[in-house]
């Protein structure tokens, strides 16, 4: 984010992150429920480790092991700063995890967010068309929101929103639940039949 806002929208984030609520994911005040495995669990711990070590935690940062937590795969939902050169910002974790960092112009935004081998999903918020159309044009990712309320990068619509990244973050360039997608589990057949 840019670097007149980081102070406030990190101290926002702090505070909305530290109020989610994890647990059981049956229960409807339940914003966060556990990851899928301990592979999952791992990656978290590495990456928390890694911004201890070398950054800051916000929030979070650490496995949920009281009650009936203790039984699963429940992670505080984590907020970090980490220098730019941490490994964090090259990696895809699919974890409760999020890195924040000032930029100061959205060249070097754009320059930062294109740095890795993966182009999954990207999001900006803007009030000025010039630069969310930039945006739009060069940002290298798959699935790319801008101003969406409920999330800057994840929650894409099941059934109306195709889903699939670029680079490292797919294999095919046609998007899960595209139009171009189910083709792609069909055989093509070219026929002829000339009639005598």
């Amino acid at each position: 984010m840019e670097r007149s806002v980081h102070d406030e929208f990190v101290n926002l984030l702090k505070k909305k992150t530290e109020a989610l609520k994890v647990g059981d994911p049956l229960d409807k005040d339940v914003y966060l429920g556990p990851v899928i495995n301990e592979s999952a669990v791992e990656t978290y711990e590495e990456a928390s480790a890694e911004a201890k070590k070398n950054g800051k935690v916000i929030a979070g940062g650490e496995r949920l092991q009281e009650g009936d937590m203790a039984r699963g795969n429940f992670l505080a939902p984590t907020v970090v700063e980490v220098p730019l050169d941490s490994w964090i910002w090259k990696k895809e974790l699919f974890v409760p995890f999020v890195a924040v960092a000032p930029v100061d112009s959205l060249d070097e935004a754009l320059k930062l967010a294109n740095d890795t081998e993966y182009g999954l999903t990207a999001g900006m918020y803007s009030e000025d068309q010039a630069e969310i159309d930039r945006f739009l044009s060069e940002i290298e990712a798959g699935v790319v929101y801008v101003n969406r309320r409920a999330g800057s990068t994840t929650g894409a619509w099941p059934g109306a929103q195709p889903f699939g990244g670029w680079k490292g973050s797919g294999t095919t360039g046609k998007a899960s639940g595209g139009p171009y997608y189910v083709t792609q589990y069909m055989r093509e057949q070219s026929r002829t039949v000339i009639e005598e």
